[in-house]
């Protein structure tokens, strides 16, 4: 999809050193579009800027999400060098796996300040920008954001509140012009999992799960542009999550028994067979 409707566009990636977030970069700056890349590594971002077709159109800023002033840092010197936003996509985040019984209350805490303040904070500095260019804000939330996800307490909290909290914002300004997508990619193939903190907040390094069959970041980043492009208030993007999002609400307590099951299957897992 060459999409005519993102070139010259401003549009800010967060959490863009890896993952969909450089995935999703990448697949801006194809389609001609102005694209900041925020993360924590500079360097990183650096380097991914110099494999962009054009990198003089790739801003590249050092942002810590889960700070205030880093965000609205990122705010500024995308109104400095660009003069307007078009498109905040807030990506960054991390997962985690344990049981709520064992989890040091730490992790919890690093997962919202990172999921859930990282996208209000990153929201809130560029909000009266995206309204003056009728612009669009993501959140790239999961299906941990519909039902609550077992062994991921922290990582499901900070998905529904960020599904809230968008949800919102789209009915506060629903005569203003302003475009704001949830949305869910379910399981991609990229390294989030392999960062998850584990109980005592350590990363579990390697991921439980086979990521062969998985969506690749790449195909969900187009899968974004869509949505961007046709304005889309939701996107779910694979069957099953789809099919969990329905029996979530219709039938809960055998979505309660499948959910259980299927992350009682993984190795390793927190929870007991059942």
């Amino acid at each position: 999809m060459r999409s005519k409707c993102f070139k010259d566009k401003v549009i800010i990636v967060t959490g863009a050193s890896s993952g969909i977030g450089l995935a999703a970069a990448r697949v801006f700056a194809s389609y001609g579009s102005k694209v900041v890349m925020a993360a924590r590594s500079l360097d990183k971002l650096k380097q991914f800027r110099n494999e962009m077709p054009e990198p003089a159109n790739v801003l590249c800023v050092k942002t810590d999400v889960t700070v205030e002033d880093d965000c609205k840092n990122l705010i500024e010197e995308t109104i400095k060098t660009f003069g307007r936003i078009d498109i905040l996509v807030n990506n960054a985040g991390i997962s985690m796996r344990a049981a709520f019984i064992d989890l040091d209350l730490d992790v919890i805490k690093r997962l919202m300040d990172t999921n859930f303040w990282g996208t209000v904070y990153c929201t809130k500095y560029a909000l009266p920008y995206l309204l003056e260019s009728k612009g669009s804000v993501v959140g790239v939330i999961s299906t941990a954001g519909y039902l609550g996800l077992p062994g991921r307490t922290g990582y499901s909290a900070s998905k529904f509140a960020i599904r809230g909290f968008l949800s919102t914002l789209r009915v506060e300004h629903r005569y203003d012009g302003l475009h704001v997508m949830v949305f869910a990619p379910g399981f991609t193939a990229s390294n989030i999992r392999n960062m998850a903190l584990l109980a005592d907040g350590s990363p579990q390094g390697m991921t439980p799960r086979n990521e062969d069959k998985m969506m690749t970041a790449e195909r969900v980043a187009q899968r974004m542009a869509y949505g961007l492009k046709h304005r889309k208030n939701e996107m779910l993007l694979t069957p099953i999550g789809k099919i969990t999002k329905f029996f979530t609400f219709a039938l809960p307590k055998f979505s309660e028994w499948c959910e259980y099951k299927m992350m009682a299957k993984e190795p390793e897992s927190p929870l007991k067979k059942k």
